[in-house]
């Protein structure tokens, strides 16, 4: 089976920015090509905006193209959002630390409530 077909967990290392030591950046394998391949096309849909500004495009097409990209972002958000409650939050529920879970637990709602905007 290759790399890309397991459903274990990829890591990913440290998170720029993150607490030092801290467990992060698991996404499954399957996933994580899936995601690749999301981004990429959306990298195309944002090159294909760039072009409609450029060379003047009707304002509406450009908001729709917009959206467009936005609904994308937002699939490939809930893949990494899915994952890590199914990987680093279930872990931690499932080790029966309670700090550790209810730290896990807040972080999730603090990255939903970035991921919805509220």
């Amino acid at each position: 089976m290759k790399a890309t077909e397991r459903d274990e967990p990829v890591s990913a290392g440290s998170r720029p920015g993150g607490p030092a030591g801290a467990e992060h950046g698991y996404i499954k394998a399957k996933d994580k090509e899936k995601l690749r391949n999301r981004l990429r096309r959306i990298e195309g849909q944002v090159r294909g905006l760039q072009r409609m500004v450029d060379e003047e495009a009707y304002c509406v097409d450009v908001l729709t193209q917009v959206a467009s990209v936005v609904s994308a972002l937002e699939k490939a958000g809930m893949v990494v959002l899915r994952d890590h409650v199914e990987h680093c939050v279930r872990e931690s529920v499932e080790s029966g630390d309670r700090e550790k879970a209810d730290e896990k637990v807040e972080e999730l709602t603090a990255a939903v409530e970035r991921f919805l905007r509220v």
